[in-house]
């Protein structure tokens, strides 16, 4: 989905979180540049980040301050979102349009983060025209301090796992298609890293456990993950240490990242790693490759089939990832300590998806609203008070069942209120919504309409917190969650991916 379908949220309060002067700083230069790839087999011009594509992973550990200095080769402006990173220290640091401003055609800017309070697996992409389709993407890891324990033992290698569908067409191509009033057309193929079938290996040890960081950082389609042979522990999602299940497949659903274990306990040969898509005709397959030290062969054997269309399935693997309470998190005191489901919410919020053509061009919105980017960005604007850019109360908190329209869509709510936001997909594919730079607690998912007795269901004990959902196509499924309005900036960003 474009990433101009955002939905805004202002909030009546602005605080400023200062860094303590004693946490590292990691510094980071990166030049984006068009360049010629062939992830497919064929010459593209993708967008590079230091002549890389996919770009440099960051690594980091809880509480470090991130200097990201990025200068704009391309010849349009450029903006980047660090996915599921919490802007704690700069709220302004966001890398979406509404909070950001894009940077201009050969020039820099800096962005300045501080992974605060924070563990885990995310990643970066930019945020733009659609430049997501010709890569600029890269993965991000938060290792825990030393002091703080991991429920889980050292793990022999760590590897990042950047899986998507992908398109021959260019990006511009792509865009021209929206803007004629069509929606984007099927996939040509799926990638891992970057590279098509069997192009991307990863090297194991026999005996040895190995920690995979998996995201979705295609445009559309819904992907399942596997590995011949080979059975994958859970441990850790967006940020949350998880109860530790095993899977033989999993389904990772656009923008959403997680963690896996495995251990390479098979012969020694090469196995085939698996990414399929969920929930389409016909069903595309891109295949890795496993590799043990010691292989005595190649990959051999059919590939492994996954699930297809099955979404009962996909739903109850979702239900199935808790939160970990015996856990610690990037802080000593325990992730459970934090009883969501004690908390009086005090405003529900249903959104509704929708689609169709405003002026002839295709686009999407909720609770019929496109969102239409003002010149300012939001969060200048409220702070600053400028008047003009937006109105609060421009969307409703309810869908309207009306057609379509474009607005600055801004949605008001209470400083630190504890808020009910349900999701309604009645499109024909799956939708994966993300709040960017802030994390919540998944209550709820099922099937049928929802109603206040739905709240009779929900976990309100040990669901997941993470930043990005799916919210499975067709009206007679809901999704639910529990977010806390945010404390460090007037206004968050709600979008489809």
């Amino acid at each position: 989905m474009p990433r101009n379908l955002a939905v805004c949220i202002a909030v009546g309060a602005f605080l400023v979180a200062i860094a303590g002067a004693e946490d590292p700083y990691r510094f980071f230069n990166w030049n984006v540049t068009y360049g010629d790839i062939y992830p497919l087999g064929v010459r593209q011009q993708g967008i590079l980040i230091n002549g890389q594509f996919p770009g440099p992973d960051i690594h980091s550990v809880t509480n470090d301050n991130l200097i990201i200095n990025v200068f704009n080769s391309l010849p349009e402006p450029f903006l980047i979102s660090w996915n599921g990173v919490q802007q704690r220290r700069n709220s302004y640091q966001d890398g979406v349009y509404g909070t950001t401003c894009p940077i201009p055609p050969g020039k820099n800017y800096t962005y300045i983060l501080q992974v605060k309070d924070q563990i885990g697996s995310f990643y970066y992409f930019p945020s733009l025209s659609f430049h997501k389709a010709a890569g600029g993407f890269g993965g991000i890891r938060i290792l825990s301090r030393p002091r703080i324990p991991v429920p889980f033992d050292e793990p022999a290698g760590d590897f990042t796992v950047l899986i998507g569908d992908w398109y021959k067409a260019n990006h511009t191509t792509l865009r021209r298609v929206l803007d004629n009033g069509h929606r984007i057309p099927f996939p040509a193929g799926i990638l891992i890293n970057g590279r098509g079938p069997n192009g991307a290996s990863f090297t194991v040890e026999q005996g040895k456990t190995y920690r995979l960081r998996i995201s979705n950082v295609g445009l559309q389609n819904s992907l399942n993950f596997r590995i011949q042979n080979h059975k994958m522990k859970l441990v850790e999602v967006e940020g949350t240490h998880t109860v530790q299940q095993t899977y033989s497949s999993l389904d990772v659903h656009l923008g959403q990242s997680y963690s896996v274990l495995f251990t390479a306990d098979q012969p020694g040969q090469d196995y085939y790693i698996v990414v399929s898509s969920r929930f389409t005709t016909p069903i595309l397959t891109t295949t890795g490759v496993l590799h043990y030290s010691n292989s005595a062969g190649p990959v051999s054997g059919p590939i492994p089939g996954g699930p297809t269309i099955q979404v009962d399935w996909s739903l109850n693997q979702a239900r199935s990832i808790r939160t970990n309470l015996t856990a610690s998190g990037p802080r000593p005191n325990p992730q459970g300590s934090y009883h969501y489901g004690m908390i009086t919410t005090s405003k529900t919020i249903i959104i509704q998806s929708s689609s169709g053509q405003v002026g002839g061009k295709q686009r999407y919105g909720l609770n019929s609203v496109s969102f239409k980017p003002a010149d300012t960005p939001l969060k200048l604007a409220d702070y600053f008070n400028i008047g003009g850019v937006f109105r609060v109360g421009s969307i409703s908190d309810r869908p309207t069942g009306g057609g379509l329209y474009q607005d600055t869509s801004v949605m008001g709510a209470d400083y630190r209120a504890f808020v009910e936001i349900v999701f309604e997909n009645p499109s024909d594919i799956v939708l994966s919504y993300h709040i960017d730079g802030y994390q919540f607690f998944v209550v709820g998912m099922d099937g049928g309409q929802w109603t206040e007795a739905s709240r009779n269901g929900y976990n309100l004990r040990d669901g997941v917190a993470r930043s990005t959902i799916q919210v499975p196509r067709n009206k007679s499924f809901y999704y639910t969650m529990y977010f806390v309005s945010p404390r460090a900036c007037p206004t968050l960003m709600l979008y489809f991916l």
